[in-house]
């Protein structure tokens, strides 16, 4: 029997930060990907996480656990196949390691990946991400939430990409600029709308000061966790569904509000492209998501199409004396 903990402690110290020059944020979903797979297999098999050995994490095992994050857990199907895809990596990395359980692993790359619904996105209308701009109020917080909020919608930004936001990040002479660092080590720079600047001019003057460098800071002045800024988006939710009811029928999540910005920026573009260079996408198919739910690109498309003529006809109706010999006929033995 061989131990597994080693092998993950190698993987995530030196496989994916040395070898393969992974992101924080790769790291830290494979790490949480990795707790879920050892906690239900510690349950399972009636051990601590740390004793357990490779040999116990098998190809029925890893299914059981899938199933588990769906059934259980109620994770979406591409959660699943991430956590799939995670599990995977890692077995491919052991698999060059411990040659003896070269057939297990083999059988556990052998676990397909499930095909999903491919539904439209959700989004926002501009009088609702405004209503959810305008629910913070005037305290230092709500100085804070409303220049994050501001922020999200105008720019797209993944919320690890907000939340992970540096002060020397900001720019905002001569023009206001923000550099993010997206998903797979991908910088972009984007302009800032002038009333964005200023959301984030009155939350720095009221910022306090400490030794974190983080641009959104908690209640403790530590940097805001993905976990924060869905909770206070949850919270503003609920208030601007006061002003404008029709919240209370989305749900809206921090990607929801990417997916705003995006269909803003499609809307007064038209181009595709600008959109995805806007988003930091690697490539076009994703962000082609977009267009299907945008009925003003069908509409265009339909507007350049000409329709099929009809020709006009008039109906005319069977004889009725032969009507009734056609069917005395069908019932003639």
């Amino acid at each position: 029997m061989t131990a597994i903990a080693p092998h993950v402690s190698d993987y995530l110290r030196v496989r994916l930060p040395v070898e393969r020059n992974a992101s924080a944020h790769t790291r830290a979903t494979y790490s949480h990907a990795f707790m879920l797979l050892f906690e239900f297999a510690a349950r399972r098999l009636k051990c601590s996480p740390s004793s357990l050995d490779i040999e116990q994490i098998d190809a029925k095992l890893v299914m059981a656990f899938l199933a588990h994050l769906e059934r259980d857990r109620s994770n979406g199907i591409s959660s699943r196949n991430a956590r799939l895809a995670a599990i995977k990596s890692l077995f491919r990395y052991i698999e060059h390691r411990v040659p003896s359980a070269i057939d297990q692993v083999r059988r556990i790359l052998a676990i397909p990946t499930k095909r999903s619904t491919s539904r439209l996105i959700g989004y926002l209308t501009r009088e609702e991400a405004q209503a959810i701009i305008n629910a913070p109020d005037s305290t230092v917080a709500g100085l804070r939430d409303r220049a994050m909020l501001h922020l999200a919608v105008a720019t797209g930004m993944r919320v690890s990409e907000i939340v992970g936001t540096q002060l020397e990040d900001l720019a905002l002479q001569p023009q206001p600029t923000l550099t993010v660092h997206g998903k797979g080590r991908r910088e972009r720079r984007l302009p800032l709308w002038r009333e964005t600047a200023t959301a984030l001019r009155r939350w720095l003057r009221a910022r306090p000061d400490g030794p974190s460098r983080h641009l959104f800071l908690n209640d403790r002045g530590g940097a805001l966790t993905r976990s924060g800024f869905a909770y206070l988006l949850d919270k503003y939710v609920e208030v601007a569904a006061r002003a404008v009811p029709s919240l209370r029928k989305k749900r809206v999540s921090p990607h929801v509000l990417r997916h705003t910005c995006a269909m803003l920026t499609l809307q007064a573009t038209r181009d595709v492209r600008k959109v995805a260079l806007w988003l930091g996408h690697a490539h076009l198919t994703t962000t082609e998501v977009y267009l299907r739910a945008d009925p003003t690109e069908q509409l265009d498309a339909l507007a350049k199409v000409a329709p099929f003529g009809l020709r006009p006809g008039r109906f005319k109706d069977a004889d009725r004396l032969m009507a009734m010999l056609a069917e005395a006929r069908s019932l003639a033995p």
